[in-house]
């Protein structure tokens, strides 16, 4: 979908409330953990993409991180996120853009990724994402994907999706990067359903 087209889906879905989407979570648990798991700290910089109105960046306040970016091609989803933290949400740098063509203009310690990456169907997009990871960090870099299992659902919010094994999904990230943590996740929806999630944390290497 091309940028504004892609903007105006997420926009509508995120407009229909929390208990509609299926990706939603009061609490950012397996997030936190893959984070914990890598020694990702307060001090680290990181970024949270396709964030959206996820509760991760008030989650990581709380633990004192200071130099947080949450990227998203949806304004609307974020303005879900900033409206939750009211003042706090000046201490989160807020950016809306699609990370296929959004160039970073500084590198982060920490990059993660709860169910943007299983988006990407057509090679050259991955691609063009992993561009992105590959410019936005260097060596020691963690990143944190969160993807559909094997075993996950084909289709989400209308579109199709890619469904990875943790092995899978580390050789899709790429040799610079090192599989050091790996979960499965069972995310229950607002509906009750059930999508099995493969989680990865990764180092870059030299």
């Amino acid at each position: 979908m091309a940028d504004d087209v892609q903007a105006a889906h997420w926009d509508a879905a995120y407009a229909q409330g929390d208990d509609t989407r299926s990706w939603f979570e009061k609490r950012p648990a397996m997030s936190l953990r893959m984070l914990d798991s890598a020694g990702v700290s307060a001090a680290d910089a990181l970024i949270d993409v396709g964030g959206g109105a996820s509760p991760l960046s008030g989650a990581l306040l709380d633990r004192g991180f200071r130099d947080l970016t949450v990227l998203d091609i949806s304004a609307a989803g974020m303005q879900h996120a900033r409206d939750r933290l009211g003042s706090q949400a000046d201490q989160v740098h807020w950016l809306t853009a699609d990370v296929l063509n959004w160039h970073p203009q500084r590198h982060y310690r920490a990059w993660h990724d709860r169910a943007v990456y299983h988006f990407l169907t057509i090679d050259e997009h991955r691609q063009q994402y992993l561009h992105t990871l590959n410019t936005a960090t260097a060596r020691g870099a963690i990143a944190v994907f969160g993807c559909f299992a094997l075993d996950g659902p084909q289709h989400c919010s209308g579109l199709p999706v890619a469904r990875y094994s943790p092995a899978q999904l580390a050789c899709q990230i790429g040799i610079k990067w090192l599989l050091i943590n790996q979960e499965r996740e069972e995310h229950i929806t607002p509906a009750g359903s059930i999508q099995p999630f493969t989680w990865v944390a990764l180092r870059r290497q030299p």
